[in-house]
């Protein structure tokens, strides 16, 4: 008999109650329809699927696939392959659902378990996709992607050339679509753009003949020639702006806020935070938020939070679990404990904070943790 002490069930911080939670993270669920309905009308007519890799871009694949599929996408794809299983029992039968990483060597099984596509990157991905469809005694649906530039993922140009000169290479095989992932499209006069188009013209006429996808939501804004059959709208789903040269198209999808845990007046000469980058000239009021880089918050991804619309600047450091702020911009008593001040929303978008960061709007998104209270709304 084992008499070793029962452990706890780790703790499902996504169910954890407004009240409880240090923060909350409201996802617009019609704001990611709208975007999706914008992407599809610039591309006049062509197919666009849904890319939820990531779990969503941290935002939850389950809601914002369901809340595609509500707009009639029936594509989408992941990175990886756990996450094309959970996708697939959150979505039921019938949508397709693509392995971008492809599948890794031996869980081929799991793969056709879940009725998942693998997207093939190289001759030994499809080797065994091949070997795979023999045992299930079914041809098994596949994208082909060629490199055509990014020099990431996919097949290189010999290799393309030696499968495609061989028909018997795809024996077993459902090619739903030759497909390949553009490197500078943010950049729309970028001379990759259509180095890559061109690179991906030749190679695809190499392979049987399939609908070809070569947009990513960057892409879809380099106009008709590069749409093809089908795009790939990822970041501009979530509200991340595809075009940065210009105002984003884009509606704001997520508002993150965090509640604030204590007020007060600080004296002149005060040393605030870890190791006291900051000191005050003079008495300040603070106050101290139930938020920081444990959240998934970058040290440097923003300088301020909002009430109000008043900007309520950050003191020192970002500590693991907390953050200082200025408020002596509000009336005395105007802050109390367990009031939200907002870190994401109108008054500052992802990219905002990214740019604060040095980074993108996509590792904002995704590095966003586990410890919020998640409301999804406009479902």
């Amino acid at each position: 008999m084992n008499d070793a002490p029962k452990r706890s069930p780790p703790e499902d911080f996504t169910a954890i109650s407004a009240a409880a939670a240090g923060a909350i993270l409201t996802i617009d669920l019609g704001a990611i329809r709208e975007n999706y309905r914008r992407l599809t009308a610039q591309l006049g007519g062509v197919r666009s699927a849904g890319v939820v890799k990531a779990d969503g871009y941290g935002v939850g694949a389950g809601h914002v696939a369901a809340a595609l599929a509500r707009e009639g996408c029936d594509v989408f794809f992941v990175a990886l392959l756990g996450e094309g299983v959970a996708l697939r029992k959150a979505l039921g039968p019938g949508a397709a659902i693509f392995v971008l990483n492809g599948i890794p060597p031996g869980a081929e099984p799991d793969a056709v378990a879940a009725d998942l596509s693998a997207v093939i990157n190289s001759p030994e991905q499809l080797a065994a996709w091949r070997t795979a469809a023999s045992r299930a005694g079914r041809k098994l649906p596949a994208a082909i992607q060629v490199d055509s530039g990014m020099s990431r993922l996919g097949m290189a140009p010999p290799d393309v050339e030696r499968i495609g000169a061989d028909p018997r290479t795809f024996e077993g095989i459902d090619i739903r679509m030759v497909m390949s992932h553009l490197a500078c499209a943010d950049e729309p006069d970028h001379p990759a753009n259509e180095r890559q188009r061109m690179a991906f013209e030749r190679m695809r006429l190499l392979l049987p003949a399939a609908p070809a996808s070569l947009a990513n939501s960057s892409g879809i804004f380099l106009g008709q020639r590069f749409h093809y059959d089908l795009a790939r709208p990822g970041a501009a789903l979530y509200g991340i702006n595809p075009t940065p040269s210009r105002p984003n198209p884009m509606l704001p999808v997520v508002r993150l806020q965090a509640k604030v845990i204590q007020t007060r007046m600080l004296e002149a000469g005060a040393g605030v935070g870890y190791g006291h980058t900051f000191h005050t000239t003079a008495p300040l009021a603070a106050a101290t938020i139930s938020f920081g880089y444990a959240d998934g918050w970058h040290r440097r991804a923003a300088s301020a939070a909002w009430f109000e619309g008043v900007r309520l600047p950050f003191l020192g450091r970002v500590s693991m679990d907390s953050i200082i702020l200025d408020i002596s911009a509000l009336p005395p008593g105007r802050l109390r404990d367990g009031d939200l001040v907002e870190l994401l929303g109108p008054s500052q978008s992802v990219d905002d904070a990214a740019g604060h960061a040095g980074t993108i709007g996509y590792e904002i998104l995704t590095s966003l943790g586990p410890r919020f209270h998640r409301e999804y709304v406009g479902g």
